[in-house]
C-alpha cells in the first residue's frame, strides 16, 4: 500500500492520510458502503435529536444521560468494526464476516444497559450471568475496538490498569490493595456510570460529537479552503509568506476543526511544499505546520475533546473554557508568527509577488475599513437582537432566525459574484497571490454559522438556557417512570 500511494498527488495522499488516521481508510464497494453511509447519517440525527428540544415537545423520545451514552456507544462502537480493519493486510475494499459479527456483538453489549434498563435498575449491584457474560464481552469488544480505531498504545495502558485492578495482592507494598473480584470490576465498568459509560462518554454524547459534527459539515463545505486562500492572500508576499500563511490558516482552520492530525494534512498539504519553495529547510517546514496545527486545538468555538472534558471534570461552563482559551491561542499564534518571521529574515527569504501591488496607504486603508465595517455590523447586529427580544418577546427567536438565513442567503449570492476558489495544486509554481479582497468576499457565507455558534454559546448561552428549562422536566420524568440505580437519573 505504502508504494502505491507514493504515486498519488499530493491532495489525494491527504486525504488518504486522513482516512488512515479518522475513518480506518477502509472504502467498501456496494451495499456495506451504504450501510456505513445509513448508519453514520443516523448516528449524527439521533445526536441532534438527543440535544434538541424535540424530545420534551413533543414527549416521545426522551432519554436520560445513561441511555443515551449507551447508544452513542453502540452506534461508534458498530462503525469501528466496520470502518477500521483488524489488521494492516487486512481488506480495503470489503468487510469479512467475522467483522460484521463483532461490530453486531460490540453494539449488543454497548446498548445493553439501554435495552434492559429497567431489570438494571432492579438488581443494582447483583448482576445475573448474563449481566456477567454481556459485561466481560463488551469490555474484550472495546478494548479490541480501541485498538484498532487508536493503535495498541492506549488498549495497552487499560489493559494495565484492569490487571492491576485484580492483582492487587501481588503487588509491591506500596501500591498492593486487596484486589476485586470479577463481579465488582463489571458491574462498575460495565454496568454502572462511573466507568465506560461515565464523564468522558457522557462529555462526548452531549458535546463533543456536535461541535465534530459542525466542525465537519464545514469543512466538506469549502470553509477549510477558504480560511487556507484567505490566509495566502493577506500574509503570502511577506518574507517567509507562505511559512506565515501556514501558522493563520492552520489557525483559522482550528476554529472548524479540534483534529491536530485533520488540521495538518488539510492545511500542510498546501502549506509544506510552498514553504519548502521560498527556503524553508524540510524539518523546519514540518516543524512549523504542526506546531500551528497542534495550537488549533486551543483555538474557539470548536476546541479538542479535552475543553469539552474539563466542562464536566472541573464543574465550569463550555463558555469560560473558550474564553480563557482565547487569549493563550492568540499568543501562542503571535510568537510563531514572530519566529517566523526571524527564521525568514536570517535566511533573506522572500514572499510569493501579488499581481497588483499595493502601496502602504492602500493596505491601511483597506484594514482599517474592515475593522470599520466588522464594528458597525456587531453594534447593529447587538442592540438589533436586543430591540427585537425587547419589542417581540416570545417570538423573538423565529424573527432571528428568518433574518439569519435572510442573511445567509444574501452572503451566499453576494459570493456567487465572486469565483470559485478551487484547491490548488502545492507542486506547481504560483506566479501571484490572489487579491485579498475578491478572496475574502467570496466565502463570507462561511463566517456566518461561525458567528452564530459563538453568539449562541457566549450571549445567549443557548446551553445553559436549555438545562434550565428541560432540566428539571427530565428529573421528574424518570423519577415517575423508572427506578434509578447507580446515579443514572441526571440531577
Amino acid at each position: 500500500m505504502a508504494s502505491s500511494d507514493s504515486h498519488l498527488p499530493p491532495s489525494q495522499k491527504a486525504d488518504e492520510i486522513v482516512a488512515e488516521a479518522e475513518t480506518g481508510r477502509r472504502t467498501p464497494l456496494g451495499w456495506p458502503s451504504k450501510v456505513l453511509l445509513s448508519v453514520s447519517l443516523l448516528w449524527s440525527l439521533f445526536q441532534i435529536w438527543y440535544a434538541s428540544p424535540l424530545p420534551f415537545i413533543f414527549n416521545f423520545g426522551v432519554l436520560n444521560d445513561t441511555e443515551a451514552r449507551s447508544i452513542h456507544l453502540a452506534f461508534s462502537i458498530f462503525l469501528v468494526y466496520l470502518a477500521f480493519p483488524a489488521l494492516k493486510s487486512s481488506p480495503r475494499t470489503f468487510i469479512p464476516w467475522q467483522d460484521w459479527f463483532f461490530a453486531t456483538a460490540a453494539a449488543f453489549c454497548s446498548g445493553y444497559i439501554y435495552m434492559f434498563y429497567r431489570e438494571l435498575s432492579d438488581r443494582p449491584g447483583l448482576p445475573t450471568d448474563l449481566d456477567m457474560v454481556i459485561a466481560v464481552a463488551g469490555m474484550v469488544l472495546l478494548l479490541e475496538g480501541t485498538r484498532r480505531a487508536l493503535g495498541p498504545p492506549l488498549m495497552v495502558v487499560a489493559m494495565v490498569f484492569l490487571f492491576y485492578t485484580f492483582a492487587g495482592p501481588y503487588m509491591p507494598e506500596v501500591i498492593a490493595h486487596k484486589g476485586q473480584s470479577l463481579t465488582k470490576v463489571v458491574s462498575h465498568q460495565w454496568l454502572g456510570t462511573e466507568g465506560v459509560f461515565g464523564v468522558a462518554l457522557g462529555v462526548s454524547t452531549s458535546f463533543v460529537f456536535l461541535f465534530v459534527l459542525f466542525g465537519s459539515l464545514l469543512e466538506k463545505a469549502g470553509a477549510g479552503n477558504y480560511f487556507i486562500k484567505v490566509a495566502f492572500s493577506l500574509l503570502g508576499h511577506m518574507r517567509g509568506g507562505p511559512a506565515k500563511a501556514a501558522v493563520v490558516s492552520s489557525a483559522l482552520t482550528g476554529l472548524i476543526s479540534g483534529s491536530s492530525i485533520a488540521n495538518v494534512v488539510t492545511t500542510g498539504t498546501f502549506t509544506i511544499p510552498l514553504m519548502k519553495k521560498v527556503g524553508f529547510p524540510d524539518y523546519k517546514a514540518g516543524a512549523i505546520e504542526v506546531a500551528a496545527s497542534t495550537n488549533g486545538q486551543l483555538t474557539p468555538p470548536i476546541m479538542g475533546a479535552a475543553a469539552f472534558l474539563m466542562v464536566e471534570y472541573v464543574g465550569i461552563s463550555y463558555v469560560e473554557v473558550i474564553t480563557h482559551a482565547a487569549l493563550p491561542a492568540l499568543i501562542s499564534y503571535i510568537a510563531l508568527v514572530y519566529i517566523v518571521h526571524l527564521e525568514a529574515m536570517k535566511a533573506n527569504m522572500q514572499g510569493i509577488p501579488r499581481q497588483h501591488k499595493r502601496t502602504l496607504a492602500q493596505t491601511l486603508l483597506g484594514f482599517i475599513s474592515g475593522i470599520i465595517v466588522v464594528m458597525v455590523a456587531t453594534i447593529l447586529i447587538f442592540y438589533g437582537i436586543g430591540w427585537i427580544k425587547q419589542i417581540f418577546h416570545e417570538i423573538a427567536i423565529w424573527i432571528v432566525g428568518f433574518l439569519t438565513v435572510f442573511l445567509y442567503i444574501s452572503l451566499l449570492r453576494f459570493a456567487a459574484n465572486f469565483p470559485d476558489l478551487e484547491p490548488e495544486d502545492p507542486e506547481e509554481t504560483i506566479a501571484h497571490l490572489p487579491e485579498p479582497g475578491p478572496t475574502i468576499k467570496s466565502g463570507l457565507h462561511y463566517l456566518l454559522p461561525l458567528f452564530v455558534l459563538v453568539w449562541c454559546l457566549t450571549i445567549e448561552r443557548f446551553f445553559s438556557w436549555a438545562v434550565c428549562i428541560f432540566g428539571h422536566n427530565v428529573h421528574d420524568f424518570y423519577r415517575a417512570n423508572s427506578t434509578p440505580f447507580d446515579g443514572m437519573v441526571p440531577v
